[in-house]
């Protein structure tokens, strides 16, 4: 993505429950065969609706061709880079009837639809919470992506049967923040405006320096403690012009202590957003012990189960996770043995660059593009070649000069960047 101010609002989307016979986009055909059934949402830069094909369900994200800042295609990019444990799946991106569409895995609620309904989450809830967003930001940090946007609406519990994990989403703002070849971050350097949502932005984002790995989680706290206290001490300023709200929000931000914060809840929660506070721009952050932080708390402390239950979780699925004992915990252990793999995969990639690579997921579609992975630290720096994604790509051969290319396809996951 190529990092442009007009990229800087986040995206968000309001809830529709109700099919509105009126809008132009229910029961169109797209691509000849994703029908629109149901509007979910809509935000400041797309809508989102609930499509059918095949008898599947899938969500569909729209955004203006005519309107397009590029989120869209940037976000279907990162997406499929990233393709792994707690990311949606993308099936299908292109353009069509005016639009950049992107399909992809239906999730279930959002942490903001949730909070709407209970006004405040149990102590035990947010630390589950927090463990697996920690995790989901440790994932994508270790893949050289900062995501810039933490805020509830960006975290979706999954659906069916993954209905107790937690989801991240929501990439239009995401971008590098390191060289994945040196490991060396970009320079800390002054923006014109801030790049996320001001109520959960860091104090660093605030002040619109080039945010890390520690802004994503300095958000984290915020939106922990909101989950617990219903709101947070900077809401509600009663300023009309955006600029003046983002320097009284701000300033809030700065006289707050993470004591004040924090008052009246758990001292995890304090330890939590004073670390992540004081975390120095190029410093790696210590996820193991702000995971066990949570966990540990919960198990030793309170003497609870991390079972993964939370303040919405049905009867049903209660009697079901405890019948089949789910352990859910085997989706957020990081291994090494994995990451030498990848090291490996990623060491055979450079050296057989040039070798022929073909790739389709199981609808046979396949997204090939192909990026410069190197420059200012933007995902799209280069142009992008999309396929028709009807067609499988067979034995398309990298450039013989495309020594820093790599390719984006489906159900290739050691991608090097």
């Amino acid at each position: 993505m190529l990092e442009n101010e007009k990229h800087a609002k986040s995206d968000n989307y309001t809830n529709s429950n109700y099919i509105d016979t009126k809008d132009p986009i229910i029961n169109t055909l797209f691509f000849g065969k994703y029908k629109a059934i149901k509007k979910l949402g809509e935000g400041s830069f797309g809508k989102v609706y609930k499509v059918e094909y095949n008898n599947k369900i899938y969500a569909m994200k729209l955004e203006s061709k005519k309107h397009s800042q590029g989120l869209l295609e940037s976000e279907a990019t990162i997406m499929t880079y990233l393709k792994g444990p707690n990311i949606p799946n993308i099936e299908f991106f292109g353009q069509s009837q005016g639009y950049n569409i992107l399909i992809m895995q239906l999730m279930g609620k959002s942490l903001e639809d949730l909070i709407n309904i209970h006004k405040t989450f149990s102590i035990k809830t947010v630390c589950m919470l927090g463990y697996q967003m920690i995790n989901n930001l440790n994932y994508i940090h270790e893949r050289h992506i900062i995501h810039r946007d933490i805020k509830p609406d960006n975290f979706v519990m999954g659906n069916n049967e993954n209905n107790a994990l937690l989801y991240i989403i929501d990439f239009g703002l995401s971008k590098k923040y390191r060289s994945s070849k040196t490991l060396i971050q970009y320079p800390l350097i002054k923006r014109k405006k801030l790049v996320g949502t001001a109520r959960y932005a860091s104090i660093h984002a605030l002040e619109e320096y080039e945010q890390s790995r520690r802004d994503d989680l300095e958000s984290v706290g915020y939106v922990l403690v909101y989950f617990l206290k219903g709101c947070l001490p900077w809401q509600g300023l009663k300023v009309k012009v955006k600029e003046e709200r983002y320097k009284k929000i701000l300033e809030k931000k700065k006289e707050t202590t993470s004591e004040e914060l924090c008052s009246g809840l758990p001292y995890i929660f304090q330890e939590f957003v004073s670390y992540t506070r004081n975390l120095d721009y190029l410093e790696e952050p210590n996820y193991d012990n702000l995971r066990n932080l949570f966990f540990n708390f919960i198990t030793n402390e309170r003497n609870e189960r991390f079972d993964f239950i939370y303040d919405w979780t049905t009867t049903f699925d209660i009697k079901k996770r405890k019948d089949y004992n789910y352990d859910l915990m085997s989706n957020y252990q990081f291994s090494e043995k994995k990451s030498v793999n990848r090291k490996e995969s990623e060491r055979v990639f450079k050296k057989n660059k040039k070798e022929e690579l073909t790739a389709t997921n199981g609808n046979n579609l396949t997204l090939y593009k192909t990026i410069q992975t190197e420059g200012n630290g933007n995902l799209n720096n280069s142009r992008y070649n999309i396929s028709n994604l009807n067609v499988i790509i067979e034995n398309k051969k990298l450039d013989e000069n495309a020594s820093s290319r790599c390719c984006i396809m489906y159900n290739i996951f050691f991608i090097i960047f």
